[in-house]
């Protein structure tokens, strides 16, 4: 048996592979659980989506995660809660170099988000000489290479961020955009129906940005159909599932199973 070959951050390959065009599929982790993400990671994902928005985490609970990961083949990607530079220069310092910034309306607010993970002159982020992220001071020629290891993918979830997609896909550093399929049909008064046709021409939008400017797309598509479908129209960065997902339906089929004989 050959077991896949491990996620070395730095030099960032899901990066190289994310620009390259290359199909990346992905799962969703909302448990907060090192455990529950250890096993995603077992399964061999090319991504994780370490969610920090819309789930119970903090740099606390993402560190034990990311352990999890070190001899897995799966890139962690975190969502952070918002464009916070703070927050931002703190998970970089715990050691993410693969970002998800939710909630990018603008080219301004996708350029803050790029300059918040780079050393200066590109950027502003605060310099620890010894941190995780630098595997505590050993990582020969962390300073200076490191702003190019990082990756920025921005969330286009509003009818504000539609209509910037291109100016937002069009900024130095934005290495892809992602659509988040349930906020934007709520944006545009569809609440969970993203298929309406008004959000899917929006999304068609964001897919038409996202190749003029050479950006590629990323989206959300637990529905198997979904997902194969946004696929055949050029999505590469593609999130099949989340483990809250799997745990929910698994253990409520397994009790339907059982339940006629209760």
């Amino acid at each position: 048996m050959t077991l896949p070959t491990p996620y070395k951050p730095f030099p960032n390959s899901f990066r190289a592979d994310l620009r390259a065009g290359k199909t990346l599929i992905g799962c969703w982790c909302s448990l907060a659980n090192p455990i529950t993400t250890e096993v995603l990671g077992v399964a061999g994902f090319d991504w994780l989506l370490l969610d920090g928005e819309h789930s119970p985490n903090d740099v606390i609970t993402f560190i034990p995660q990311l352990m999890a990961l070190k001899d897995s083949p799966s890139a962690p990607v975190v969502r952070p809660t918002w464009n916070n530079p703070v927050e931002l220069k703190r998970l970089l310092d715990g050691g993410f170099y693969n970002f998800l910034i939710p909630f990018i309306e603008s080219a301004d607010e996708a350029q803050r988000a790029v300059a918040a993970t780079r050393y200066p002159p590109q950027g502003f982020r605060g310099v620890s000489v010894s941190q995780r992220g630098n595997r505590y001071g050993t990582v020969p020629g962390y300073f200076e290479g490191v702003n190019e290891q990082i990756c920025v993918m921005v969330q286009i979830e509003s009818r504000k961020g539609v209509a910037a997609a291109a100016e937002i896909a069009a900024v130095d550093g934005v290495d892809g955009l992602f659509i988040g399929p349930s906020d934007l049909a709520a944006g545009f008064g569809h609440f969970g129906n993203p298929a309406h046709p008004e959000v899917q021409a929006a999304m068609a939008q964001v897919f038409a940005a996202g190749k003029a400017h050479g950006k590629p797309i990323g989206i959300l598509a637990p529905v198997e159909a979904d997902a194969r479908r946004y696929i055949a129209q050029g999505a590469t960065f593609v999130a099949v599932g989340s483990d809250l997902g799997v745990f929910r339906s698994g253990t409520q089929a397994l009790r339907d199973k059982y339940l006629a004989a209760t």
